[in-house]
């Protein structure tokens, strides 16, 4: 018996091998669709996402801006509240 393979078994297994190879390339090719179409989505999911975190950050802002004012004034009534106290201890003083 002849151990080498004759042209039909080569092309024979030539083409099996092509078979082989075209069914793995589309699979990669699907797979990196599928990753592609995910990531694409994962970008939008994530801007939008940077887009609600940047409005957070202006209203945080702007509530700072508040609390700073409320700060302000609360201390401006401290210093009144102060200077009220040491006039009603003068006039206390005076009376006796």
């Amino acid at each position: 018996m002849d151990e080498a393979m004759n042209i039909d078994e080569r092309l024979e297994r030539l083409a099996e091998r092509h078979e082989a190879l075209t069914q793995s390339v589309e699979l990669l090719l699907r797979t990196v669709t599928e990753q592609g179409k995910y990531l694409g989505e994962q970008g939008k999911v994530l801007g939008e996402q940077g887009k609600v975190l940047g409005e957070q950050g202006k209203v945080l802002g702007e509530q700072g801006k508040y609390l700073a004012q409320i700060m302000e004034g609360t201390a401006r009534l401290l210093h009144v509240a102060e200077i009220h106290e040491q006039r009603i201890s003068r006039l206390e003083k005076n009376q006796e």
